[in-house]
């Protein structure tokens, strides 16, 4: 998107990655309108409404729509059920949401705990393929929301998940995760056959704390862990990497 139209690193990170919508950054109204109506509505209608039974399709549509908008966050399904109408069972929402990640829109991703049997059924992490559905479902427009550190974190930490994402999809013995444990916490966590990378964005100064980086070593021993921001490497740098590579 840098060579091709020229954006900018907070551009591609708040916009995302879809070519047809690119000439339309300059009005916010109206690539949010584009979003919604040329990518989320097809995408919905052809990947998984036309090719999946959806019993509830108003859940899944509200599913989506929530979940895209707490891109980055680690929400339980409990919580979602009190946010939507209609809302069924947490075992109907994880379906949907699996149906939203096939579609490459939205995914869950699972807590890293080194066992199958805990990862599976826990509490997600929801990821959106592509930044430019987070922010097509903000009501703030860019300036508005690089003045806030909180919620530009919040979508510098979705944008790598974005590129994490779509890369694990496309390898074979590939996984992506998160990971928490007792007040301390990994945004992403990649295992590649027996390798495992811890990944942390800080789009501030801020650093991993010791206590973190402490307690994710001693879970995991032999892992990786690499810091995306300031004082690791650049997230310019990073979003051209091939995972392979690392």
């Amino acid at each position: 998107m840098q060579d091709a139209f020229g954006f900018s690193i907070e551009e591609y990170q708040w916009f995302g990655g879809y070519p047809g919508a690119a000439v339309l950054i300059n009005d916010e109204a109206r690539f949010k309108e584009y979003i919604q109506n040329s990518i989320i509505e097809p995408t919905m209608i052809r990947d998984v409404l036309m090719t999946s039974k959806i019993d509830k399709p108003a859940l899944l549509r509200q599913l989506l729509e929530v979940g895209i908008s707490y891109s980055s966050q680690v929400v339980s399904y409990t919580k979602m059920l009190g946010q939507l109408q209609d809302a069924g069972n947490t075992t109907t929402l994880a379906r949907y949401l699996n149906l939203l990640g096939q579609a490459g829109l939205l995914s869950g991703l699972n807590k890293y705990s080194g066992s199958e049997i805990k990862t599976k059924g826990t509490i997600p992490r929801f990821q959106v393929h592509n930044n430019a559905l987070f922010s097509a479902m903000q009501r703030f427009t860019i300036e508005e929301t690089m003045i806030n550190n909180s919620k530009w974190g919040a979508v510098v930490e979705s944008s790598v998940g974005t590129h994490l994402i779509n890369q694990v999809n496309q390898i074979a013995n590939a996984s992506l995760f998160y990971w928490r444990e007792n007040g301390t916490e990994i945004d992403f966590v990649i295992k590649m056959g027996n390798k495992i990378i811890g990944i942390e964005v800080k789009s501030g100064d801020e650093s991993i704390s010791d206590k973190t980086v402490n307690r994710f070593k001693e879970r995991f021993p032999g892992a990786e862990l690499l810091l995306i921001g300031k004082h690791g490497i650049p997230y310019e740098v990073f979003m051209k990497a091939d995972l392979r590579d690392m």
